[in-house]
């Protein structure tokens, strides 16, 4: 009889590998479709060349791998048990008296491995390469004199004694400190507009906000243009840097000092909290794709695959997924605590598949 501790390495030697040839594969076609995209629209700004793009797609590809590693995970799991099925490994195995939890054990801790490498070194890299990519696509964007669009930016109101301020822009730059064609709404105590400044640009300085190119809209006079103007504010630059944060271009070990910073200027924390609880749950996410797997792949005869039980775990893996992140949002909103949105999906389907093997297992 083959030792335990041998067999489990070779089960654990033969998932990563397979693993690993997912993920070069996977890599390889998000690179190259992620630079045909950056090309087509990136192609024309001044500055602009092959290598460049070459490298803000390379900076790119963690973040999006990132986001799919659950999906792989299922893939992994049920390919490598299918090959050792049909190789007649997992009936040995079985004859030789091991239970499923035995031989199942190497996958889940392969699976578990690979969520832990994602979240502390797969995603600061993915933070660190996403705001590479964004300062590069931001100076060919200046020298070429195009501003990209954002519906991030929130509409911000300002009020400081009687002057009450609504500025909105379509773009925004350096932590949401530099707008671009901005509008700024000025109102009375009685709530009726006074003002419209409708500006080019508008950059926080200490105190007030630098319009420039300005054209002025009065209620009681004619527009008139001028070539800068200043409206004063007590918003400050790190709380608009908070404010205009993306939560998947933050890095796990930096998430909980913004979330107390984000308090301190008394800023929803709320998907910033699901995006650290979701970063965190995600080994054991992958270990619940892989036992998903395993009840789907482990009955399998050496030649009569049944394609209805491979389609339905792909399926359940599927809609594992999708459910995870529909919560998520519902958690990054605050409909739901984050803690509740992240981690109840995930403790439902690892009782679910643990479950399942339990009744293939015993009956």
């Amino acid at each position: 009889m083959i030792a335990a501790p041998t067999l489990s390495r070779y089960f654990f030697k033969r998932y990563m590998i397979t693993a690993i040839w997912f993920f070069l594969g996977v890599c390889g076609i998000i690179f190259l479709a992620d630079f045909s995209e950056t090309s087509r629209r990136m192609g024309g700004f001044v500055g602009y060349t092959v290598p460049g793009g070459l490298l803000m797609s390379a900076l790119r590809l963690p973040l999006i791998f990132q986001q799919t590693v659950p999906t792989l995970t299922l893939f992994i799991g049920m390919t490598t048990l299918i090959t050792l099925n049909r190789r007649s490994e997992l009936v040995v195995t079985r004859a030789a008296g091991l239970s499923v939890w035995q031989f199942v054990l190497p996958f889940v801790a392969g699976a578990f491995l690979i969520g832990v490498v994602t979240t502390v070194i797969v995603n600061p890299i993915a933070a660190w390469g996403q705001d590479f990519a964004t300062n590069l696509e931001s100076d060919w964007r200046k020298a070429s004199n195009a501003s990209k669009p954002s519906n991030f930016l929130p509409w911000l109101r300002q009020i400081d004694g009687n002057d009450d301020t609504v500025i909105g822009a379509k773009s925004f730059e350096d932590g949401g400190t530099k707008l671009f064609n901005v509008v700024v709404f000025h109102f009375d105590q009685n709530g009726r507009v006074t003002l419209r400044q409708d500006a080019t640009t508008a950059t926080l300085e200490n105190g007030y906000w630098q319009l420039n190119n300005v054209l002025e809209t009065r209620t009681d006079a004619p527009p008139a243009r001028v070539a800068s103007a200043q409206v004063r504010t007590n918003l400050k630059q790190e709380f608009l840097q908070e404010s205009v944060t993306k939560p998947e271009s933050v890095a796990f070990f930096d998430i909980l000092r913004k979330i107390e910073v984000a308090k301190s200027f008394g800023i929803s924390t709320k998907a910033l909290e699901t995006q650290f609880h979701s970063l965190m749950s995600l080994p054991l996410l992958l270990v619940a794709m892989t036992l998903i797997a395993a009840t789907v792949s482990l009955r399998f005869s050496r030649m009569a695959q049944s394609r209805s039980v491979i389609l339905g775990g792909i399926v359940c893996g599927f809609v594992l997924y999708v459910v995870s992140v529909l919560v998520k949002a519902f958690g990054s909103s605050g409909v739901v605590p984050p803690f509740v949105a992240v981690w109840l999906p995930v403790v439902v389907a690892l009782a679910l598949g643990a479950t399942i093997l339990l009744h293939q297992e015993d009956g």
